[in-house]
């Protein structure tokens, strides 16, 4: 099968174009650097035409209202784009949880791409993951004052980016879900103990400090960014991870 991966080298895009390809499939990476802009549309025709699956997996380079405009933006190019090009299977990844925090504008803007993806005219499939392990560092980092770190008690079930990058990449070779998968790690911690841990684990001598209204986790009540009943468990755990 033939996929272009949008956002295909970053973080999560380069691993799912090495798993696609590993599998003998031929996955092709999209970006900015290779002048493929789903903002201007630039490029983007000639990335999907005559391709099975696109996998789109850009950003908003921001995280704040202006993300909305980013995906609806994106998603508008994209599925015009690859309509054209006869794309049989669309796939995004999303946010578990991503509809039960209304007060973060990314969250509302994934939604949205979610939902501008469901209404389009493309058989497709939207991956949902719980929050990264990778990330944890820049999570750390929103919060830092000094030698303390501000971390509220959200409940939190990492994953890692190589869990993902295979379940995105199966997902894609597959039949459209024409709904969405939810995929989260095995293990849930407050937050504020994920820190600590992770503090703990790099030699770092900072201190956690528990404040619920701290950063933008403190939007997210109860366990919404934990795995629903019917999520898929990656086999990573973070301990392990940090090792």
């Amino acid at each position: 099968m033939k996929f272009a991966v949008i956002g295909g080298t970053g973080l999560i895009g380069s691993r799912v174009v090495e798993n696609l390809n590993a599998a003998g499939h031929q996955a092709v990476p999209h970006s900015l650097s290779s002048g493929v802009d789903v903002i201007t549309g630039q490029g983007l025709e000639a990335a999907v035409a005559g391709v099975d699956v696109v996998i789109n997996l850009t950003n908003s380079p921001t995280f704040d209202d202006a993300s909305l405009a980013f995906f609806q933006t994106s998603m508008d190019n994209l599925l015009a784009a690859s309509e054209k090009g006869g794309v049989g299977h669309f796939v995004i990844l999303s946010i578990v949880g991503a509809d039960q925090v209304p007060d973060l504008d990314y969250y509302r803007a994934k939604v949205l791409q979610e939902n501008t993806l469901k209404a389009g005219p493309i058989p497709y499939s939207i991956v949902r993951a719980t929050q990264f392990m990778e990330f944890m560092d820049a999570t750390l980092a929103m919060t830092a004052d000094g030698d303390t770190v501000r971390l509220p008690r959200t409940p939190i079930q990492p994953i890692a980016a190589a869990d993902v990058s295979g379940i995105v990449a199966e997902v894609a070779a597959g039949s459209p879900l024409n709904g969405a998968l939810n995929i989260a790690g095995p293990d849930v911690y407050p937050l504020d103990e994920l820190g600590r841990l992770t503090l703990t684990a790099k030699s770092d001598g900072r201190s956690v400090v528990t404040d619920d209204s701290a950063g933008m986790f403190a939007a997210a009540h109860g366990d919404v960014l934990t795995a629903p009943n019917d999520a898929r468990i990656a086999p990573t755990h973070y301990t392990d991870w940090l090792s």
